[in-house]
């Protein structure tokens, strides 16, 4: 699975700390944390039908992601969300759109690692594209190599920029010519896939991983909202890769795909033998919630 590019994305306007500039000229400094070490926290919307689906619990992620990284001079989430309007605005998007949000801890006087050297404040990014969800209908994946980010080392509830863990996940998964990579934690069991949370099915109940090394995703919280207004028995608890294997359905949630069927993992070809359709209860009842829920745009 590789997203396909979109012409109508050659002329976007992109914000940069304040300004409104062709994508060609959107650039931040070589001395932005960002560049000097993956240094910025970051989230990704989606725009419905005139409205922008969970906007502020997007925003206080944000904003609680980089007080845990002791950012300073951090743009309130009123700011915030101007900026995202305006650049909506600019492009024309009202439906059909995702939105990449980046703050960066700033620019530094010089090289160096210390945050002291930080002196000008945060750095604001919005990318705006025209991006139906990413994923086909159904993907395949692997289990990855690669250790999931515990606690110990470096905390997945901060949603930050410093991405290698998941993008050598990925890597491996390209070459396995399959769409994710399935990360396990440091004991063994299911943690998340590289870019997306991962649930299964099993006789009528639905199970996802404890979110210990993973980040609890907004979708994945909203799923559970789901089953227990559908009255769908859901657990979460750890889980191995074979439950996996063995289990009815398979799907993986995240803003960028929505609710994804997951059909293959290592070659164990996903079988709903109970013949129970909760992932399609799911997703319409997913699709219902991004139909009339959202910020409105205000223009």
């Amino acid at each position: 699975m590789l997203q396909a590019y979109n012409p109508k994305n050659a002329d976007i306007l992109i914000y940069v700390n304040g300004q409104l500039v062709p994508r060609q000229a959107a650039k931040v400094s070589v001395f932005d944390s960002v560049v000097q070490g993956g240094d910025a926290v970051w989230e990704g919307l989606r725009v419905y039908n005139g409205r922008i689906f969970c906007l502020d619990k997007h925003l206080e992620r944000l904003e609680l992601s980089a007080h845990a990284l002791d950012f300073k001079a951090v743009p309130c989430q009123m700011e915030v969300k101007q900026a995202i309007f305006a650049t909506l605005k600019a492009n024309g998007m009202r439906d059909g759109a995702h939105i990449r949000l980046t703050l960066t801890r700033g620019e530094k006087t010089t090289s160096g690692m210390d945050p002291r050297l930080n002196q000008y404040g945060c750095t604001l990014l919005v990318v705006a594209e025209w991006k139906p969800p990413v994923y086909p209908p159904d993907i395949k994946m692997i289990t990855s190599s690669v250790r999931r980010n515990s606690p110990l080392f470096l905390d997945s509830k901060i949603h930050h920029n410093n991405l290698l863990n998941n993008i050598l996940a990925k890597i491996e998964a390209n070459y396995a010519g399959v769409d994710e990579a399935l990360m396990l934690d440091q004991h063994g069991f299911v943690s998340e896939a590289n870019s997306v949370n991962v649930f299964c099915v099993r006789k009528g109940i639905v199970y996802t991983p404890h979110a210990d090394n993973c980040l609890p995703g907004i979708t994945r919280s909203l799923v559970l909202e789901l089953c227990q207004s559908l009255q769908i028995p859901a657990i979460e608890r750890n889980l191995s890769v074979t439950e996996f294997y063995n289990a009815d359905e398979v799907f993986a949630t995240g803003t960028m795909g929505e609710l994804t069927r997951v059909v293959d993992i290592d070659g164990r070809v996903i079988h709903n033998r109970s013949g129970q359709p909760i992932l399609q209860r799911l997703q319409e009842a997913f699709r219902k919630r991004t139909e009339s829920e959202g910020e409105p745009l205000p223009f």
